[in-house]
């Protein structure tokens, strides 16, 4: 095993200590595994949560400020954080504006972040949940019953996260969250397997010159296996994934993310191939963001995400955000 860590068991928590010193603006609870914007709670603002296992850096901790997320709650690696977690994260932040839980579908998420609603509403916080379930590859996977929730989570939580800081109320927050997910889509390719610290080995086996369509961030099955393909093909099976489950008939926002071991040069060159696809097929792009925002660990390979906007969707994008993962306009 080569990775730069101490030991499996503290690696989150050695995440966590690095990310305090490293980001001042932000308030992290190592013990409690809580991330919350050092000025929270923002009078009159809705506040938007998320969470889940770690190893999907930076999401979610690192989109934790103005324009983006209040708090976000980091479980173990690939492991859903508890209710305990969400609780501390929403009282942290309500500011009597209400809490807007942001979920991906993974059941042990699902599970918990509904318990904790429940929870927080017995305290006097009033919760709002959207869910994003934006994968086309598979439904009912190792983890989900109905698709994964995957790249279009940074859309949802950049998108509502602007609506927050306008100052809309909790249900336009939440109906915004919403229309980002429904018109989102996903598809991701595997060219590597992921390693765990815990397992320390690849956490499933995909031969030398194979790779793996439709793979899930935490290493789930895909579609199927194919020989190695070039850009260019990799590409156009991802897009016409995409594309067979959404029509877009106005411009769409691009995402093509890194899964965590594959380098800028070829995600760029990854883009380039997806322009192109997406102009033979006639589709549209307002905006195109392209690095490592949703991934899995050391996974070499990249996801496509399209989210079909209108003009309040693509303001709310472009409006002002500071996050240690993502900042324009601030």
């Amino acid at each position: 095993m080569r990775m730069l860590i101490n030991v499996p068991e503290t690696v989150v928590a050695d995440a966590l200590r690095g990310m305090a010193a490293a980001h001042p603006e932000l308030t992290v609870d190592v013990e409690n595994r809580v991330i919350v914007r050092r000025d929270a709670p923002v009078a009159g603002d809705v506040a938007l949560v998320s969470g889940g296992g770690s190893g999907h850096e930076p999401l979610h901790g690192g989109f934790v400020g103005p324009g983006m997320l209040a708090a976000a709650c980091p479980g173990e690696v690939f492991t859903s954080p508890v209710p305990d977690q969400m609780v501390r994260a929403a009282a942290a932040v309500d500011s009597g504006a209400g809490v807007l839980f942001v979920v991906k579908n993974y059941t042990g998420d699902v599970l918990n972040f509904d318990m904790a609603a429940e929870l927080a509403e017995d305290e006097g916080i009033r919760i709002a949940k959207v869910l994003v379930n934006d994968d086309v590859a598979v439904t009912d996977s190792l983890y989900t019953a109905g698709r994964r929730g995957t790249g279009a989570t940074l859309f949802v939580e950049k998108i509502a996260g602007a609506a927050a800081r306008e100052g809309r109320p909790l249900e336009q927050v939440e109906a915004i969250a919403r229309r980002v997910n429904e018109s989102s889509r996903s598809f991701g390719v595997a060219l590597s397997a992921v390693t765990t610290p815990a397992k320390g080995s690849p956490t499933f086996d995909l031969p030398t010159g194979e790779l793996e369509l439709g793979i899930g961030i935490h290493g789930e099955p895909g579609r199927e296996r194919r020989p190695m393909m070039t850009s260019g093909e990799i590409a156009e099976a991802a897009v016409d994934a995409v594309l067979t489950d959404l029509a877009p008939s106005s411009p769409v926002l691009v995402l093509v993310n890194g899964m965590g071991a594959t380098p800028l040069l070829e995600l760029y060159g990854f883009n380039a191939e997806v322009q192109r696809v997406l102009g033979e097929r006639g589709v549209a792009v307002a905006r195109t963001l392209v690095g490592n925002y949703v991934t899995s660990l050391d996974m070499a390979g990249a996801s496509v995400t399209l989210c079909e906007i209108d003009e309040e969707l693509l303001g709310l994008w472009d409006a002002p955000v500071s996050t240690p993962g993502l900042r324009w306009g601030m």
